[in-house]
């Protein structure tokens, strides 16, 4: 192509090949640089022994999103891997003997709330109709905004649905005016979990994410979440994206306002633009110099992160009977653990907690008489990470899974992996160790985020959970594609 440009991606996680993709398909030579050895960023695999783990996201939600994306090079999500709806889409514990499965079906989820609390079956019709109004308004005319300046929502449409999607309430005030049961209640305030901030503190706009999740549903790709990653993989290099693995980007190099040359640890890429997806603040803070950096410590240090994790990748030799793909564990005060997450940072005392075995809906994920078993535990981001804290975490957390379940787990383990704050500084550089970028507050929505263009380069952008549209799978494949087009407008200008 004659007026191809040279741009670099850098890091290879959801919005990272996201860009590239784009980018490519644009015509310009791309290079995707990923310091680990496999594309995903969180959401790799590990293999061990027959067993396969999906490292980080492990909830499909929202389809659409990765629809359109494939859609735009003419695919098919059908075209690489098999999606299934799980049914029930999830289970929630509150005891022994004593949880709520979420079924699939939404009239059989209106007689299982009527159940539990007269007249909530059409209050729920009423909270999701509301909830479907926020998700379509906020899927078309929100996500897609590079979120520059306030003036990119002086739009008629988007000022006179303001107040309609409640932004400048709480997701917690406004499930709390329509449900008393305390079961029912964590329920629906549990999907804001994803977006790193309590439901009294994230603006009622979020309760879209209960219209994904009880309406659109919770999906499973056979093999697993990284067979998204694979596919993505796969449309970037069709496009002609030049991937880059085992190598770690060590500075940018500016001049006169510009980019004009990324430095790895094995070379150097002359460039027209960048895009990062690499971490936003250690972009900023360790490969930019300060004075072109778009914000600094002080700036990032006064951010709402979203929680750390400590994650468990555990291979069982037995099948489980009375669990199943996704199981949350809410026997314990909510408001007690997030106040040692979000108020007084802590290692909590008796945390609440999320188990995930795909192996109940894909057998190939461990060997045949055997289960894939992942714990993860919200933490504070910044905490002291130990070995010997982890240990204490694990065993903690066996007991309880134990004795709520009815499922022994502790004569079976083959082998267990432990992961946490260290490994997401280590492998993701990811500030303080968070897990999921930013909060999603109401100071840290749309163009209150760190802000997707570099306000000293000119040709540098920056991509992922930490800028807009926000944390989360869909979220970060959308921030790519914006991303790209805010690329793709600067090299036609300039």
């Amino acid at each position: 192509m004659k007026d191809s440009k040279k741009i670099v991606v850098i890091g290879a996680g959801f919005a990272g090949l996201a860009a590239a993709a784009k980018l490519a398909q644009a015509g310009h030579d791309v290079h995707l640089i990923e310091k680990n050895d496999q594309t995903g960023g969180r959401a790799r695999i590990w293999e061990k022994d027959g067993f396969t783990f999906d490292m980080g996201p492990s909830w499909y939600w929202m389809p659409e999103v990765f629809d359109n994306f494939f859609k735009e090079f003419g695919k098919t999500t059908a075209d690489f891997y098999e999606l299934k709806r799980l049914s029930p889409s999830y289970r929630v514990y509150f005891g022994a003997d004593d949880y709520i499965d979420v079924p699939s079906d939404f009239q059989e989820l209106l007689n299982l709330f009527e159940s539990i609390e007269k007249g909530s079956g059409e209050k729920l019709k009423k909270f999701l109709s509301v909830a479907e109004f926020k998700y379509k308004t906020g899927m078309n005319e929100f996500v897609w905004k590079p979120s520059d300046s306030i003036t990119e929502f002086f739009d008629i449409r988007i000022l006179k649905s303001i107040f309609k999607i409640n932004m400048f309430g709480s997701v917690s005030n406004e499930v709390r005016a329509l449900f008393t049961n305390k079961k029912l209640i964590q329920l629906l305030e549990f999907p804001v979990l994803f977006l790193g901030a309590t439901p009294q503190n994230t603006p009622g706009l979020y309760s879209l994410m209960n219209y994904a999740d009880l309406v659109l549903g919770t999906w499973f790709p056979k093999g697993g979440m990284h067979e998204i990653v694979k596919a993505m993989t796969k449309v970037a290099i069709e496009q002609g994206v030049h991937i880059h693995l085992n190598e770690e980007i060590i500075h940018i190099e500016t001049l006169n306002g510009k980019a004009v040359k990324v430095i790895s640890n094995q070379s150097e890429y002359a460039v027209d633009a960048v895009v990062s997806g690499a971490d936003y603040a250690h972009t900023d803070l360790k490969l930019l110099d300060k004075n072109v950096a778009n914000y600094d410590e002080n700036y990032w240090d006064k951010k709402t992160f979203s929680p750390s994790s400590l994650l468990f990748y555990i291979g069982l030799n037995k099948k489980l009977k009375n669990i199943i793909h996704h199981n949350l564990f809410f026997d314990a005060p909510f408001d007690e653990h997030a106040y040692e997450i979000y108020t007084k940072p802590s290692w909590p005392k008796k945390p609440l907690f999320y188990a995930s075995a795909a192996s109940i809906t894909d057998p190939a994920c461990a060997t045949e008489n055997g289960e894939n078993l992942f714990f993860l535990i919200p933490l504070a981001p910044g905490l002291n990470d130990s070995e010997e804290m982890r240990e204490k975490y694990f065993q903690m957390i066996c007991e309880r899974f134990e004795k709520i379940t009815g499922e022994n787990i502790s004569d079976s383990i083959l082998f267990k992996r432990s992961y946490a704050m260290n490994d997401f500084i280590k492998d993701y550089h990811s500030h303080k160790g968070n897990a999921y970028g930013l909060a999603n507050t109401l100071l840290q929505t749309a163009f209150l985020k760190p802000k997707m263009r570099s306000k000293k380069l000119k040709n540098l952008f920056y991509t992922g959970q930490l800028t807009v549209p926000g944390p989360g799978v869909p979220p970060s494949i959308i921030s790519g594609q914006v991303a790209a087009k805010e690329t793709l407008n600067y090299l036609t200008k300039s």
